[in-house]
């Protein structure tokens, strides 16, 4: 459950899985900020104590901004990134914008720590600062207000850093969608939200976009950092091909399909591919925990009896599962039945619209279930 709470003068709080968490905002408004405050102060000589704004979403902001300074023709501001609650490599630095006088428009560069685009397929071109639109929109917003304001004539020039923001990238997925030498600058809403799906969900679209515009026709998807370890270590298949989704399968799913994609190559773990056969598309343990069900009931289906699958309902792991059906003769019969609706919901959440293999493994016991065409996909990724 979740609910935003938008209050003036602060980022809102969200309510999320019985907790209050505070909200942040984004690297885009600190450099909206930042250039609004550096604006004024090239103009008027001033820094100001503190910079208003309305963020996208329509919340409005009072940031205090620091390091203020004339530097010849230009004036230099800086906002500290503030994440709020929300488990972020940016939380704490700072945004600076250095805005000069041009002769006429609005023009925004990016600096030091800020990455530069070097492949097709997302939201900058190439050879272009990694500053996405919403902000380009929010800093522009912020130029030209404070232009209106203070009455002058001809344009500005911001010029946005990122404080260590190399260093901090090295923590992000920039490197692997084709963005080097720094962080993006961030933010839709201007909002940071807490543990948000949204953004998750952005950056797996992200991936899957910079993958097809690379020329990768199959998407190749890993829940998590077991699934991505057996493709690399087990199967042989480059990361630099894997998208990873994370518990948002199904979403991934409709988006590679979107995409257009034909083909779609899903490798996970057991603990988490053997929910898809129940339907639980989102196979976080707070929204879908219902493994050991799955082994069981097809254990049911398949003639086992009470004991062994009490036995499964107390099962701790996948592998416990597996092992429980081994000492009874039904790992076979019931790892198909289980790979065989996993399949089938796979096929009826995309609905023809993509072809969709998947292959599900543990470490211990190796590949469990695979759909008919995940090998020939494997092929095709190496």
């Amino acid at each position: 459950m979740e609910l935003f709470q938008n209050r003036p003068g602060s980022c809102g709080t969200v309510y999320r899985q019985s907790r209050l968490l505070r909200c942040g905002y984004t690297t885009g408004t600190c450099a909206a900020a930042a250039a609004q405050a550096a604006a004024q102060l090239l103009l008027t000589g001033r820094a100001p104590a503190l910079v208003r704004l309305t963020t996208p979403n329509g919340t409005a902001l009072t940031l205090a901004p620091e390091a203020a300074r004339l530097d010849g023709g230009s004036a230099v501001c800086a906002v500290r990134k503030d994440s709020g609650d929300d488990p972020d490599v940016t939380n704490g630095i700072r945004i600076f914008a250095e805005v000069s006088r041009i002769p006429q428009g609005i023009e925004i560069e990016g600096g030091a720590g800020v990455g530069r685009v070097t492949r097709p397929g997302l939201k900058c071109a190439v050879g272009e600062a990694a500053i996405n639109p919403a902000p380009r929109a929010q800093i522009t917003a912020a130029l030209r207000e404070a232009l209106r304001l203070y009455g002058a004539g001809g344009g500005l020039r911001a010029v946005i850093s990122a404080e260590n923001g190399e260093a901090i990238a090295a923590q992000t997925y920039n490197r692997h969608l084709g963005i080097v030498g720094g962080i993006s600058i961030l933010g839709t809403s201007g909002i940071v939200e807490p543990m948000s799906e949204a953004a998750l969900l952005d950056t797996i679209h992200l991936e899957l976009d910079a993958r097809f515009a690379a020329g990768q026709r199959t998407a190749f998807l890993c829940p998590g950092n077991y699934g991505a370890d057996f493709a690399r270590d087990t199967l042989g298949l480059t990361l630099e091909k894997a998208v990873k989704c994370s518990n948002f399968i199904g979403g991934a799913l409709d988006y590679a399909a979107f995409r257009g994609f034909p083909d779609i190559l899903l490798v996970g773990h057991a603990g988490k591919l053997a929910k898809l056969a129940a339907g639980g598309m989102n196979t976080h343990s707070s929204v879908c925990d219902g493994r050991r069900e799955v082994f069981t009931a097809h254990a049911a289906l398949c003639g086992a009896g009470l004991p062994v699958l009490e036995r499964l309902m107390e099962a701790a792991t996948a592998d416990a599962c597996v092992e429980i059906l081994a000492g009874n003769g039904l790992r076979e019969p019931v790892l198909a039945r289980i790979g065989a609706a996993v399949e089938a919901q796979l096929a009826r959440r995309l609905g023809g619209r993509a072809r969709v293999e998947y292959m599900m493994f543990t470490e211990r016991f190796g590949v469990l279930a695979q759909s008919a065409g995940a090998q020939v996909l494997c092929e095709v990724l190496k």
